[in-house]
């Protein structure tokens, strides 16, 4: 069994737990995620099965998009909902339509972020949220993202009340943290802030509408049409650039050859998906860092027999 399964992650389970759970359901062994989703956001999580493992890490890599809802008027620990109130000042003022668009328009393109401390960076070793667990306080690692579309998705032209909220909807890069998008958006609107709901409608490809619940999922393998619900691997690699190459090429791909960058893929810096004629992956490529206008392979996918 092989393929990438659309998974719809529900509230209180994590992307482990989600793993866990499949192995049972489905009795196999060789089945990854692509990309953590807290316990609390529902949402788009495609899981690999079999060979599709191998391209797990390009789905991670590829940009999301959610829906989320951020609370003005008080930040938490955890920069989200779960976590205990650190921060809290009253809005003592409306909050008009256009300056939530000025601030959204402010946060988008690239971007620097600090993850909060509840969260998986490692830092000598140890993962964030070993160290807020204890209460220690360390230095976190600012990095660059990218924040392709940021939307307001609320009609209202004015804001008022002790706190407020509103949802948005989010594109991004790998690596945003949307929790700590949140509690920018507050401390440019001038008061503490945190993310209140988080959903993830779309990773790489794939999208809600793809989804499969676990319900689903188990009634699909007492019927026997659990295949149905799987997508080539070839899926999660779409949004990737492609070379299509002929059976005496695919020869020497398989067997990991060096290969020239054509004329047309030179301005390329990252992977690229060899490909047969007939539309299946070989191999994932990238620019040979020591061989100026070559390319070597990455990962293979396929071999002899499954060519």
């Amino acid at each position: 069994m092989e393929g990438i399964l659309p998974l719809y992650k529900p509230t209180g389970l994590t992307s482990h737990d989600c793993i866990f759970k499949l192995r049972k359901i489905l009795h196999m062994k060789r089945i990854g995620h692509t990309g953590t989703l807290d316990p609390e956001v529902d949402g788009v999580l495609p899981i690999c099965l079999g060979r599709a493992t191998k391209v797990a890490e390009y789905i991670t890599d590829a940009g999301k998009t959610y829906e989320g809802e951020v609370t003005i008027g008080f930040a938490t620990t955890t920069e989200d909902a779960t976590g205990e109130t650190v921060a809290e000042t009253k809005l003592n003022r409306t909050v008009s339509r256009n300056e939530i668009l000025d601030v959204l328009t402010s946060l988008t393109g690239e971007i620097t972020q600090t993850p909060p401390m509840y969260s998986a960076v490692k830092v000598n070793g140890k993962r964030l949220y070993e160290y807020a667990r204890q209460g220690i306080e360390v230095e976190r690692p600012s990095r660059k993202i990218t924040i392709y579309s940021l939307e307001l998705l609320d009609d209202r032209d004015e804001f008022q009340g002790d706190t407020i909220t509103f949802r948005f909807r989010v594109a991004c890069s790998k690596g945003t943290y949307v929790r700590t998008l949140a509690v920018m958006i507050g401390e440019k609107l001038g008061f503490p802030a945190h993310m209140s709901k988080l959903t993830r409608i779309q990773s790489a490809a794939f999208t809600l509408e793809d989804c499969f619940t676990f319900a689903q999922i188990e009634e699909m393998v007492a019927n026997g049409t659990f295949m149905n619900a799987l997508k080539p691997l070839e899926v999660g690699l779409s949004y990737l650039p492609k070379l299509s190459i002929n059976d005496k090429l695919a020869e020497k791909v398989k067997n990991g050859a060096v290969l020239p960058i054509p004329a047309n893929f030179a301005d390329v810096t990252g992977p690229i998906v060899i490909e047969t004629e007939q539309g299946r992956a070989l191999a994932i490529y990238k620019p040979h860092s020591q061989k100026p206008g070559m390319m070597k392979p990455e990962k293979v996918l396929r071999n002899d027999a499954e060519i």
